[in-house]
């Protein structure tokens, strides 16, 4: 953020909260810095290729805000720190906001409702000391998990169950490195035997067996015998398919499917979760005592399943935990997921339970001093030192070799309660082949793939969504709070911000011009925390009403003035009834726009796979930063000593979306809510770059929903035909406030109408 300077007599800083912050004493500068907003956000996609209007500049010509977000988005090879919380009672609220942050991001909230998994054991193969069955069940109906279960030869009573995801191994479970890699590895000490360090997959299944372990190694999608879903749609995918992206059957990475929150990672997170399922049904395992270990891709599940299932007691994510690099595979990534967070706070999520991991010659190999201080300051604030462990190897390169499987079974031996002597030294075994492992033969045919099963499989993972949602449709005042518990829940997690505490915003005024009734003035907004900074201009009568209307356009604030800085008939005549208006730039809006013209694509990482989850799972969309601006101006406004008695918002031409997710996400601060949605919708967005693209935005009941969350506060619609939508009516009329939401007119109607629900 570049330094402010004074400028000029008229020049002052004012900050939220403090009146002695102003340099400029008048009652009319009091009472606007005090009470008023109204900001112009840019038009959604009927609107994106109008030209800015000219309108008063706060900057000079040609320059844009200092704003951190104008930078090059941050991808997954960014720095990914984690601040532990001050004491256990803030730690908890910031858990339950980053877990539930997880769960919309992989399209598991609401949790797709469990349906039978019908599993399938078969073909045992003995060994010495365990035994192997190959298994194959439904996660969703039609969709299989496939995998190998070990068990102790031997062992009764209810045995501890370990949880295996394999990682990014060639051919994953059916893994051999080869005669000529073991004998290298052997040289260079990571693998003890030749026959069995062929396949350090098997070979911790193996071992834990031999610990008294019932062990599932299970594949992830497109490896070995998981084939309904290719390897190189999971983990290569490149480009975007336009027979795979329309309104209905759409298939995966297309803006539809990002719009339900669909993706592999989802996909391959929900296979764990009905793997915990199956081991956990298991009559021989003892669900009190569940472990889960893997490394690479494996290692990220691990991660993933320790912070959102409370089963496992026992985690081990090896060479993945990192302030680095966050996982580079399409399989490991998915829209929102790592935005203002990343792994090494996944993994704090599963404290104060017991943790292990590794480092190695890879993206982790500075975890020693860069996220494990943290964990285990985060572990000793919760009462728990002693229950996380780092081994660093880093003389090795990225692994899960004998060295870190050694370290993994000392620690489940202790936590796990096997109770065998140490070192638990792991020994040799008889690797089973390819045929040995597989689960489809001739008695057990391979299911259906392709892009039929695909577009099938998104198909009844929307519905069961939709099936949910239609049943959260509120009735009374008591399933209206359910409601804004899942669906304001998770549209609080699709824009990402409250309302920002009144302190971290600020305003440098530029400008002031006396006029006929009312002041003109112009400066800087700043969300200091954020580094955000936006150019904003107010009208405040010099017999102000204490009413301040938020105005949302399609011009950012040269949408008030006519010419220069004389404003529009309609806002001089309600700044005449005595209401205070502003006009603010938001992002890629007005003075964001060295050359005037909209913005037509949003900012993408530098990766040139079409995969929105490589630039929107670390960075919010251009969409969700509007309402972010929008947000700012509210907490301004809100947070002032000299508060307004009623703020209302309007969203018209083209915003009537930012303007029903600003209200969302703060209900308590807007009085009347004046939208115009021109039917407007998120899951009709083509375009992964589109400036209105939302991730999630179409899940959850997409613009009837975000408007349906100003219940049971006062909303005029427009663009929505002649009648409310019907979560709209049902959310007004679950809490006897029917009258309080209003349907307005069309085209120029809807400005009328605007103005005259604000002299209300």
């Amino acid at each position: 953020m570049r330094q402010r300077q004074q400028r000029g007599t008229t020049s002052e800083r004012i900050a939220c909260g403090s009146l002695e912050g102003l340099a400029v004493r008048s009652s009319a500068v009091r009472s606007v810095v005090g009470a008023i907003v109204c900001v112009s956000a840019l038009c959604l996609s009927g609107m994106a290729t109008t030209l800015q209007a000219a309108g008063p500049r706060v900057l000079p010509e040609g320059k844009t805000p200092a704003d951190a977000r104008l930078l090059a988005p941050k991808d997954l090879d960014g720095y990914f720190p984690f601040q532990p919380s001050a004491n256990p009672e803030a730690w908890k609220k910031r858990a339950e906001e980053v877990r539930r942050q997880l769960f919309v991001a992989l399209g598991l909230w609401p949790m797709p409702k469990p349906t039978p998994l019908n599993p399938v054991i078969h073909g045992k193969v003995e060994r010495d000391g365990y035994t192997v069955e190959r298994v194959y069940f439904e996660s969703f109906p039609g969709f299989f998990v496939t995998g190998s279960l070990y068990r102790p030869v031997g062992k009764t009573g209810k045995l501890p169950g370990v949880l295996c995801p394999h990682g990014h191994w060639p051919d994953g479970r059916f893994y051999d490195t080869g005669k000529a890699a073991v004998l290298q590895d052997i040289v260079n000490g990571a693998e003890r035997f030749e026959e069995g360090g062929r396949s350090p997959l098997q070979a911790r299944c193996m071992q834990l067996a031999r610990m008294g372990c019932v062990v599932f190694h299970y594949d992830m999608i497109g490896y070995a015998d998981s084939i309904q879903l290719s390897f190189d749609l999971g983990h290569r995918f490149a480009k975007q398919r336009p027979e795979m992206s329309t309104p209905e059957n759409w298939g995966l990475y297309s803006p539809q499917a990002e719009a339900n929150l669909q993706s592999i990672m989802g996909l391959q997170t929900y296979n764990s979760i009905r793997s915990l399922d199956f081991i956990t049904g298991l009559p021989d395992v003892d669900a009190s005592r569940i472990g889960v270990t893997g490394a690479s891709g494996g290692g990220t599940q691990t991660m993933i399943l320790g912070a959102l299932d409370p089963r496992p007691a026992v985690a081990y994510p090896a060479v993945m935990v990192s302030t680095s690099m966050q996982g580079g595979c399409t399989c490991e990534n998915c829209s929102l997921l790592r935005i203002d967070t990343g792994n090494v706070e996944f993994a704090a999520l599963f404290a104060p339970k017991p943790q292990g991991m590794s480092s190695a010659n890879d993206w982790t190999k500075e975890m020693e001093t860069k996220g494990f201080p943290e964990l285990k300051k985060h572990y000793q604030m919760l009462g728990a030192p002693e229950n996380v462990f780092l081994k660093a190897t880093t003389h090795f390169g990225h692994n899960y070799n004998y060295v870190n499987r050694a370290a993994m079974y000392s620690w489940f031996n202790k936590h796990l309660k096997l109770g065998h002597p140490e070192p638990v030294v792991e020994g040799d075994y008889k690797r089973l082949s390819r045929e040995e492992m597989t689960v489809w033969d001739a008695q057990h045919p391979a299911p259906p793939s392709g892009p039929d099963f695909e577009r099938k499989l998104l198909r009844y993972w929307t519905e069961d969504a939709n099936k949910q949602l239609a049943e959260l449709a509120p009735k009374d005042a008591k399933s209206l709070t359910k409601y804004r518990e899942v669906v304001g829940g998770a549209v609080a997690a699709i824009i990402g911000r409250e309302l920002p505490p009144a302190a971290d915003v600020e305003y440098d005024q530029t400008q002031k011009k006396e006029r006929d009734g009312y002041i003109y003035m112009a400066g800087l907004l700043h969300n200091k925390s954020k580094k955000e900074e936006l150019p904003i201009a107010f009208l405040h009568p010099k017999q102000w009403n204490g009413r301040v209307v938020v105005w949302l356009s399609g011009e950012g604030k040269a949408s008030l003035f006519q010419e220069g800085d004389e404003p529009r008939a309609d806002v001089k005549a309600l700044v005449a009834g005595g209401t205070s208006v502003v006009g603010v730039d938001l992002l890629y809006q007005g003075e964001f726009l060295a050359d005037g013209k909209p913005l037509e694509k949003t900012p993408r990482v530098k990766n040139t796979r079409e995969f929105a989850g490589y630039t929107f799972g670390f960075n919010h969309t251009v969409f969700a930063r509007r309402v972010h601006d929008v947000l700012s101006v509210l907490a301004f406004v809100q947070g002032y000593k000299d508060k307004p008695q009623r703020i209302d918002l309007v969203g018209l031409e083209g915003t009537g979306a930012v303007a029903a997710a600003a209200r969302a996400q703060a209900r308590e601060v807007v009085n009347t809510l004046v939208v115009d949605t021109q039917g407007f919708r998120f899951g009709k967005v083509t375009d992964l770059h589109d400036v209105n693209f939302l991730p999630g935005g179409a899940k959850y009941g997409d613009v009837p929903a975000l408007l349906a969350l100003s219940s049971p506060g006062k909303i005029v619609i427009a663009g929505e035909g002649a009648a409310l939508p019907d979560i709209v009516k049902t959310a007004y009329d679950a809490v006897g406030s029917k009258d309080a939401a209003v349907l307005a007119g069309t085209g120029a109607e809807v400005r009328a109408a605007a103005i005259s629900a604000l002299r209300k």
